[in-house]
């Protein structure tokens, strides 16, 4: 079982996700109405993508993947407490993010164009084309200030400070509201005549500029924390240090691993792309969808991992290597715990959640989303799996092996994608590149489980078989009751608007926890129990 720490560690984080989340949902749901599901939407989104991605690639990737291990074990031997090597790391990164944003501003027609389906540059979307243009150069300054608040947070996260990285979101998110509720106030909301028009010059700059000070605001949070963790930064270009070489040797894999994802990914958003310009569904439904199913992701498995990477290193660097494997099992079975019910549940309630979230203008919104949304549930588990198990690969420095791994969940995702979607209408565009993400994910996840398993020479399988077999009997019965509790309310209506979808969706939402938790304490699911049993134990002592 995953112990106290390590679940006192992963509270922490997850309510400054929650929060965090909360305030992100709030600005998903005003983007939906401003700019609607549209190529309109799909303009502002897409001319974020590519500092998006440079995030999550950084956050799961160069930085958390090879940093944090090399960082707890500089703090372990150097006498300084590895002060003079994080300073080094952070001087080259910024130099380094410094020199990359400066080129993909410069480069941003030439960089949309891998990204744009072509139909955007036939002469009748030229002034889509234009806004799109303009909008990604006022947002793609967020690199550098992403790539910092990552670095900056994985230092943090190495001495032990869980707390501020998972909490800095909400000031962008907070800015972020600001911005959009200044959109609305100035130029009022989409209406279905506008779906398919560019964006001003003076909206680009209010919502480009906008986001980018949203980033800006999320890393200055973290500053003061820094030297409250005992760590002093000074600037340091002597980079010919061994164990930074050392980094950068294995930063190099990591680097082919971005680059693999990023193509993989590049496919999605040009298939994506190609739906809304054809008025279909689009890069706005597929990436609002995943930001929905990354809540429980961020909120359950981020805070887990964070919290066990530090240990793991420390496992690895020590060769106890069955106690690294013993660690990532439970560890696993925990956040199975909380993502099962979830990815059981959405679907059910898909058609609720995308009233609730995105029907708060029209119908039709949230009759863009629910399908999409419904693909995501099951999506999660696999990702899940595969997200732990490359955790472990990292704390061992095996960034060779994880590129080989990656590059087979890419294949798979860009294969699938490029078969399904010419197949389909417009409309299933977003659907069938979340079933593309699903396969992808099966393949990594049963990849990356076996080869782990052999290198440690365990993950506690038969306790994860048995953990299965008894949450699948749980989940069935919950599954079965949230169907009756939606079948009972059908008549509602199908979208009967935010506030009913919110009513409906939560009771068989609350319904099927419910038979989850009894279940739970039927069948003797303990991973289940002990983190209720913690929680009702924190309630009580506030």
């Amino acid at each position: 079982m995953t112990d106290q720490k390590v679940l006192t560690s992963s509270a922490v984080m997850a309510a400054g996700t929650v929060v965090s989340r909360a305030s992100g949902y709030v600005r998903a749901a005003l983007l939906v109405v401003a700019l609607g599901s549209g190529v309109r939407g799909d303009l502002f989104a897409i001319a974020n993508t590519l500092p998006n991605m440079v995030y999550i690639l950084l956050a799961g990737g160069i930085f958390n993947a090879v940093l944090v291990p090399q960082l707890v074990r500089r703090i372990k031997e150097d006498i300084d407490g590895g002060d003079a090597y994080a300073s080094r790391v952070i001087t080259l990164s910024a130099l380094f993010l410094g020199a990359v944003t400066l080129v993909l501003v410069l480069a941003a027609p030439l960089v949309l164009r891998l990204y744009l389906d072509g139909d955007f540059y036939d002469p009748a979307q030229a002034t889509q084309l234009e806004s799109i243009v303009d909008l990604t150069r006022w947002c793609l300054p967020q690199v550098f200030f992403y790539g910092m608040y990552v670095l900056v947070g994985q230092v943090l996260n190495a001495r032990g400070r869980f707390g501020p990285m998972m909490w800095a979101p909400i000031a962008n998110n907070l800015l972020s509201v600001l911005v959009l509720v200044a959109y609305l106030l100035s130029f009022g909301a989409t209406g279905r005549a506008e779906r398919g028009a560019a964006l001003g010059s003076d909206a680009e700059l209010l919502l480009g500029l906008g986001s980018t000070l949203g980033i800006v605001a999320q890393l200055v949070v973290l500053v003061p924390y820094l030297r409250a963790s005992g760590f002093t930064y000074r600037p340091r270009f002597d980079f010919r240090d061994p164990e930074l070489r050392h980094t950068l040797r294995l930063g190099v894999w990591t680097v082919l691993f971005v680059l693999v994802t990023q193509a993989a990914y590049l496919v999605v958003v040009r298939l994506a792309s190609g739906g809304s310009v054809s008025g279909g569904n689009g890069y706005v439904v597929y990436s609002n969808s995943l930001l929905i199913m990354m809540v429980p992701h961020a909120i359950i498995t981020v805070s887990l991992a964070t919290a066990i990477l530090p240990r793991l290193s420390s496992y690895a660097h020590e060769g106890r290597l069955a106690d690294l494997g013993s660690t990532v099992g439970s560890t696993l079975r925990t956040a199975l715990a909380l993502v099962l019910p979830f990815a059981v549940l959405l679907p059910i309630t898909a058609v609720d959640v995308a009233g609730f979230a995105f029907g708060w203008k029209r119908a039709q919104e949230a009759a863009n989303f629910a399908p999409t949304l419904a693909v995501f549930g099951p999506a999660l588990v696999f990702f899940t799996i595969h997200y732990f198990m490359l955790r472990g690969f990292y704390s061992m420095e095996r960034t060779r092996l994880v590129f080989f791994i990656q590059l087979a969940v890419s294949a798979t995702n860009v294969l699938v994608a490029s078969v399904l979607v010419p197949l389909g209408s417009p409309q299933q565009t977003a659907p069938l590149l979340v079933v593309a993400y699903l396969s992808s994910y099966v393949v990594g996840a049963g990849v990356s489980f076996v080869l782990l398993r052999r290198t440690v020479g365990g993950l506690q399988t038969p306790q994860l078989v048995r953990f299965l077999v008894r949450m699948a009997l749980v989940l069935l019965v919950a599954g079965l009751a949230a169907w009756l509790v939606e079948r009972g309310l059908a008549g509602f209506g199908r979208y009967p608007g935010p506030v009913l979808s919110l009513v409906r969706g939560g009771l068989s939402a609350g319904v099927g926890m419910v038979v989850v938790l009894l279940g739970a304490r039927l069948l003797h699911v303990r991973e289940v129990t002990s983190l209720v049993d913690t929680v009702a134990a924190r309630v009580r002592r506030r």
